[in-house]
């Protein structure tokens, strides 16, 4: 038996959900910086559209895990 195998399902996917969370906040505040410092268009695209993937990939698995938004 793995470690992971005794961990609950919840935990797990609390985990996932955090990271999610933490690497969303970490490309808005660096692309915020980089806009700053003048960075070119198309860097600020990339990381827009990499925070984009972040969102869509936290709403699916926010999704999958059933959990409501808090009201």
């Amino acid at each position: 038996m793995t470690a992971t195998a005794q961990i609950p399902d919840s935990v797990i996917l609390e985990h996932d959900i955090d990271d999610l969370l933490l690497q969303a906040r970490g490309l808005v505040l660096v692309r915020e910086i980089l806009a700053q410092r003048g960075a070119s268009r198309a860097e600020l695209d990339a990381h827009t559209a990499e925070l984009a993937r972040v969102r869509r990939r936290l709403a699916e698995t926010i999704g999958e895990s059933g959990l409501q938004p808090a009201a």
